[in-house]
């Protein structure tokens, strides 16, 4: 089974998030619609996105706003924002777009070839830099598999009870990353 990427959808016209849902289904990916500003920043919160599309025009908190507060976070820094906007395409506002964090603007309506295919290349570098992360997730796996096999093997650990039961402890933590590790799609180390 491929591994999917998330993509969040942030629209607060349901008939918009709809049109973008038909757009990208061919992708193959999950896509997560929302509403609202506060939504978006509850979502990336909550889980990883390869790529955000995000409406400028909005009640309440704006894209702007919400590029921001998602920029704002640790977690969600470094996933990149792809601004839609019905909005009159004006310079300071495509700025202003770049400024909160955008990789990209597009005004409405865009071409969804073009849509389409930002977003596809925003997938394959997310998926590619996941796999990349969890292979070295998996090798790094398998040399503390291999060091908590040696220290099993001492004679100190296998005098001490103790030690025993702490390196078997260690050994069960060890054998539930590995399950999370293959869970993920990471190698079998």
């Amino acid at each position: 089974m491929s591994r999917q990427a998330r993509i969040l959808l942030v629209d607060d016209r349901p008939e918009n998030l709809v049109a973008l849902e038909a757009i990208l289904s061919p992708l193959d990916q999950i896509l997560v619609p929302v509403g609202s500003g506060e939504e978006a920043v509850q979502a990336v919160l909550a889980d990883e996105y390869a790529v955000v599309l995000l409406d400028i025009m909005m009640p309440g908190m704006d894209g702007f706003e919400t590029a921001a507060q998602i920029k704002r976070h640790a977690k969600s820094r470094d996933v990149p924002i792809i601004f839609l906007t019905a909005a009159t395409m004006q310079p300071e506002q495509a700025f202003r777009g770049y400024a909160a964090g955008a990789v990209d603007y597009l005004a409405k309506p865009f071409d969804p070839w073009v849509l389409k295919s930002k977003v596809s290349v925003f997938v394959d570098m997310y998926l590619k830099l996941s796999g990349a992360a969890l292979d070295r997730m998996s090798a790094g796996l398998g040399a503390v598999e291999e060091t908590l096999a040696l220290l099993r093997k001492l004679p100190a650990v296998l005098r001490d009870a103790e030690a025993a039961e702490t390196a078997a402890q260690l050994a069960g933590r060890v054998g539930r990353l590995r399950d999370a590790l293959e869970g993920f799609g990471g190698g079998t180390g």
